[in-house]
């Protein structure tokens, strides 16, 4: 978001032709060149890894379920490096004065194993990669200037050398998330053009570029992920926000992304979703700040693949929870994160974005990942350091995953990368004795960490309507528009409809207890009426209900305004229990003591069926003055 990040979107079509030479399978990182000063303590990585990725709770695991820690950099350069002012042919003119070309920093002065044998060397196993979608779209091969150390990359596109720079970093055994940083090639991010996914372009042309992306690298296991967007933010006039079915939803374009990347492209990428880095005008006495994941805590997503979803925040010590990182113009007197005690930090932290991992059970649950960190090599201030110092401590004691930024920049230019070329390919940087980051940086590095494998844990999401339908079964989808003209919800395959809102419209799906619950094939039926409702059996008395047929369980729902419309179900693959109770919830939450998947209706009226149970039926009034919406659930034994 300020002048010392950056972030990374992806291409590559080349990539895919390069792989062919790698076998699918476990990828292993190796170092290729040897000799170089490592950070003391700091051991080359030797990690072998079976990609795809997925998630287990909080942790990333990979595809034997066996945990993934994110220990990354960022490597910039393709999102753009101009500042927008004077001339883009003049380096003095690009950030820290390294003109990037619209390809990643150091082509010109390293060649590629030499540069990945010091990414190595660091200790990482995975590059944050960032993109522009002006580079996609780009026909002119990038100047020879800029691959001079690195020939075989000469009369390329900048869209060919991230292919070749994809193809290099997952054949050396790294995994590489796609960083959709900019919209223009220009240096990020303040008012610059790039602040939102739909800045100068549509939403419709921001995710048919993604789906671009994610399908020009699915033949490449290397390529895990897919960070939506980096830094969403407020332009001169207008908000970002989330949830609130504009133009300028986050939560909703998202949402969308996520999906067709998922079902139209790759599916087996991660899905990185950053929370809001910036609302409202950094003036003392009005509102503003920074939501980093703070929505996420009453609005949650949802994927049609439960177990790819990434949420992630940056922090930087100039920045604060309301302080923008600016000086002069745009400075408040409000404290920056490098101001805060250490206990205020790593409360700061929790509050702001870690909550999301450190609070098990939740509909928000999932991993976090910060994906923007860093400082600079020349940097003397106190307070400064100190927070470096606090927040590698932080990522170190709670074992979270990390990127930080930038891996790569020039010698005498940009000091807070972690590796520094000179103009004839010479190293400096983090790998030195000298550069005072290294001890933080190996504590980091060599800090106990969980490995091995993970245990898979019941998960719960949370279904929401407020705008629209949120069908996130494949199977579901396959069968259709099953009730038209309604707004229609439905778990992702897996998962069961385990609660309700009163009048909101949302609804929260686990695979507590017993799993993926639903037998196999397509069968489903849309209830919209009484008629499974046993002679003796009503468990609502002067209610409407709309209940499963025997040996059926609900996954979805649907409305008409505050009315419930239809109840779908399905047949499970287990003999359900018929033993049953009401539970009711149109004058109070009424939800288990011990009830898992948190606050899922916030501010509303909720009702939630125990984690042995399913549920079998919705009830609801139409009775003049009572509120239309779901009043109670038929909840029954699982056995």
């Amino acid at each position: 978001m300020t002048t010392h990040r950056l972030g990374k979107y992806l291409t590559a079509a080349a990539a895919a032709l390069l792989l062919l030479a790698t076998a699918p399978g476990a990828v292993a990182a190796t170092v290729e060149s040897p000799g170089g000063p490592t950070v003391p303590g700091v051991a080359p990585v030797a990690e072998t890894w079976q990609p795809p990725l997925s998630t287990r709770g909080r942790y990333i695991v990979d595809a034997a379920g066996n945990r993934f820690r994110l220990k990354s950099a960022n490597w910039d350069g393709a999102q753009g490096s101009w500042t927008g002012s004077g001339s883009a042919a003049d380096p003095a003119d690009h950030h820290a004065g390294q003109d990037s070309y619209g390809i990643p920093l150091g082509l010109d002065r390293a060649p590629l194993p030499q540069l990945l044998g010091d990414f190595h060397r660091l200790g990482i196993n995975s590059i944050r990669l960032p993109f522009s979608n002006e580079m996609l779209h780009g026909t002119t091969p990038v100047p020879d200037a800029a691959v001079t150390a690195n020939p075989q990359l000469r009369g390329r596109t900048p869209l060919q050398v991230y292919d070749a720079v994809v193809a290099a970093l997952t054949r050396d055994g790294f995994a590489v998330i796609l960083n959709n940083h900019t919209n223009t090639s220009r240096w990020c991010c303040g008012i610059d053009g790039n602040e939102r996914w739909n800045s100068g372009q549509s939403t419709q042309q921001w995710a048919d570029d993604w789906v671009f992306m994610a399908r020009r690298y699915a033949g490449d296991p290397g390529v895990v992920g897919a960070d939506l967007y980096n830094e969403v933010r407020r332009d001169v006039l207008d908000d970002p926000n989330w949830g609130r079915g504009d133009a300028h939803d986050w939560y909703a374009a998202a949402q969308l992304a996520a999906d067709r990347i998922l079902t139209e492209a790759d599916p087996d990428l991660l899905i990185v979703i950053e929370g809001i880095n910036w609302t409202g005008l950094p003036v003392d006495g009005l509102p503003h700040g920074r939501p980093t994941l703070t929505p996420a805590r009453t609005l949650s997503h949802t994927l049609v693949a439960a177990h790819k979803l990434v949420y992630s925040a940056h922090f930087y010590g100039y920045t604060g929870p309301q302080h923008s990182g600016a000086t002069g113009i745009g400075e408040t007197h409000d404290a920056r994160y490098q101001d805060l005690t250490r206990d205020q930090l790593y409360q700061t932290l929790d509050d702001e974005a870690l909550f999301v991992a450190e609070e098990g059970s939740q509909h928000f649950t999932a991993p976090v990942w910060i994906s923007e960190f860093g400082i600079g090599a020349s940097e003397t201030g106190t307070a400064a350091r100190t927070w470096f110092g606090n927040i590698t401590d932080y990522f170190a004691d709670h074992d979270a995953d990390f990127a930080y930024w930038p891996l790569v920049g020039w010698e005498g230019h940009d000091d807070w990368s972690l590796l520094r070329y000179d103009t004839a390919g010479n190293r400096y940087g983090i790998l030195d004795q000298a550069d005072w980051r290294g001890t933080a940086w190996n504590r980091l590095m060599t800090a106990p960490t969980r490995t091995g494998p993970v245990a898979a844990v019941p998960s719960w999401r949370m279904l929401a309507t407020d705008h629209g339908d949120h069908v996130q079964s494949l199977r579901v989808r396959a069968g259709g528009d099953w009730d038209s003209g309604a707004y229609k919800a439905a778990c992702p395959d897996g998962q069961r409809l385990t609660g309700l809102g009163h009048s909101d419209g949302r609804g929260l799906c686990t695979d507590v207890t017993t799993g993926d619950l639903r037998a196999s094939g397509d069968a489903q039926t849309v209830v919209t009426d009484e008629r499974y409702v046993p002679a003796g059996g009503d468990w609502a008395s002067g209610y409407t209900k709309f209940q499963c047929p025997q040996g059926n369980f609900l996954i979805g729902y649907s409305r008409r305004g505050g009315r419930t419309s239809a109840a779908l179900c399905v047949p499970a693959r287990i003999s359900l229990g018929g033993t049953g109770r009401t539970v009711w919830f149109d004058r109070s939450d009424n939800r288990p003591a011990d009830a898992a998947g948190g606050d899922f209706a916030n501010g509303d009226y909720k009702g939630q069926c125990a984690d042995d149970e399913y549920a079998a039926g919705i009830a609801f009034t139409t009775r003049l003055g009572a509120g239309p919406g779901p009043a109670a659930l038929l909840c029954r034994s699982l056995n």
